[in-house]
């Protein structure tokens, strides 16, 4: 679990750290995959709970720059296509995957900081692939219903006597 605390934002005169927009903290759940490098920079930092977990290459903030050239922003998200993805779209994108897994929506609300459910859902940009999914499930709760009734047949009357 990773506590967000703060931020670091550009200001006059350089970099800054401020509450997050929120202002709370708040709970994020780490994916298996990057849990062994969080352990490794939590050994790193040592056992001062306001020391950075990632730093820049002179050991301070990390600035969008420094970001930018280290990840080969650029040059990736060119070479994929898609010259006009910010960062910020990769936390649409990380929203998106926790609610695809089922993750409800008031519990994306709190792993996203936000004060309210509308902020959280135009976040959510589920694909086609969500969407038909969601009319098969609702097929398969429809279907029940539709199911015809049992008939009971009953012989047709014969000639009188």
């Amino acid at each position: 679990m990773w506590t967000v605390r703060r931020q670091t934002t550009p200001a006059p005169g350089g970099l800054t750290d401020k509450n997050t927009k929120g202002k709370r903290a708040r709970q994020v759940p780490l994916i298996e995959e990057i849990r062994p490098l969080v352990a490794e920079r939590l050994l790193a930092a040592g056992p001062n709970p306001d020391a950075r977990l990632f730093t820049g290459p002179c050991g301070r903030r990390i600035s969008t720059a420094v970001l930018r050239d280290a990840t080969h922003w650029d040059e990736v998200v060119t070479s994929l296509g898609h010259e006009h993805l910010r960062r910020h779209d990769l936390r649409h994108t990380g929203l998106t995957w926790f609610a695809d897994a089922g993750v409800p929506a008031h519990v994306l609300r709190k792993i996203a900081g936000h004060g309210s459910l509308l902020t959280t859902q135009r976040y959510l940009h589920p694909d086609m692939t969500q969407i038909t999914n969601a009319g098969n499930a609702l097929t398969a709760h429809l279907s029940p219903l539709r199911a015809p009734l049992t008939l009971t047949v009953h012989p047709a009357p014969g000639p009188r006597r």
